[in-house]
């Protein structure tokens, strides 16, 4: 026993060593793709922004079906028809992934008319862009239900039968305010600095259950509808992302079952300077990139 302790200890920075390497090399080297083509797709959120934008992706990559939930029906039918003509089958269910029995029933309605969803993607989140005093309680309640219990939900709808085809994968578009949080979008930031706890522990949790992964997927400001109006102070410097850039590296991200993707790659250094910089230096960056202010010229999705 003691030995096989010691063996445990020698081989351990070993094997972080060569994970590290080995992650490193497939930077640099092109890796292969996962195929597509026998993956059916269901996007929450599906019918405008970057949901829209993930069904086109998934559609030129190959996938077989692809299924779009939302809750205005114009968006979903446009989308839905846009697919279909590029070839690709897609059918549309209205559902409000924060209504847990809506979530459910449509679920089994997706698996009658569809078959297994293979592929989920939890994209559909609100945002309201105010400070807790002048917050609408419901709308609090509408965020948390609709950003973080709606994951709870799908997931739980979808994951068992992947768990038994030992073939699934289980997506969160998330964002950059899970690990950083701003002034004026509380409930969007904590909604999803759970989603992303959520999906931490889902993603160890599906260590030991043979093909069925989880990606994280954590951009940085999108220049869609949902934040219109939000402002930076440098936007040369800090740039927003288009969706058809967030869509692209996130099909790729599921292609190459990578964990945790980080948009831009930059975002990677806020990372590391929230773990070794003092509060105060932190507000003061917070002060002169503009994210201190950034939410005092939001509109949202009109």
């Amino acid at each position: 026993m003691v030995w096989k302790r010691l063996g445990a200890l020698v081989m351990f920075p070993l094997q972080m060593i060569y994970l590290v390497v080995k992650a490193a090399v497939g930077l640099v080297l092109p890796a292969k793709l996962r195929d597509l083509s026998r993956e059916s797709v269901l996007i929450t959120g599906g019918g405008r922004g970057i949901g829209r934008q993930l069904a086109r992706e998934f559609a030129e990559r190959g996938a077989r079906k692809i299924v779009l939930w939302g809750r205005t029906e114009k968006c979903l039918k446009e989308t839905t028809e846009e697919i279909r003509q590029m070839g690709t089958e897609c059918h549309y269910f209205i559902c409000d992934v924060g209504n847990r029995e809506e979530v459910y029933q449509t679920a089994k309605a997706v698996r009658e008319k569809v078959g297994d969803i293979t592929i989920l993607v939890n994209n559909a989140a609100v945002v309201h862009g105010k400070s807790l005093m002048d917050s609408d309680d419901d709308a609090l309640l509408k965020s948390q239900h609709i950003n973080t219990l709606g994951q709870f939900w799908t997931t739980k709808a979808f994951l068992p039968r992947m768990l038994e085809l030992q073939n699934g994968h289980i997506v969160c578009l998330n964002s950059v305010l899970a690990l950083s949080a701003i002034p004026g979008a509380i409930d969007y930031c904590t909604s999803k600095a759970s989603a992303f706890a959520f999906m931490e522990s889902l993603t160890l949790g599906l260590l030991d259950c043979p093909g069925v992964s989880a990606t994280t997927v954590l951009p940085f400001h999108t220049s869609t509808e949902m934040f219109q109006g939000m402002r930076v102070r440098f936007p040369n410097l800090f740039p927003p992302l288009k969706p058809e850039t967030v869509a692209r590296r996130t099909v790729e991200a599921v292609q190459l079952n990578q964990a945790l993707l980080l948009l831009p790659w930059t975002m990677h250094a806020l990372v590391i300077l929230k773990s070794i910089l003092p509060q105060a230096a932190l507000e003061e960056i917070h002060k002169f990139s503009g994210t201190y202010t950034c939410m005092n010229t939001f509109k949202g999705r009109t």
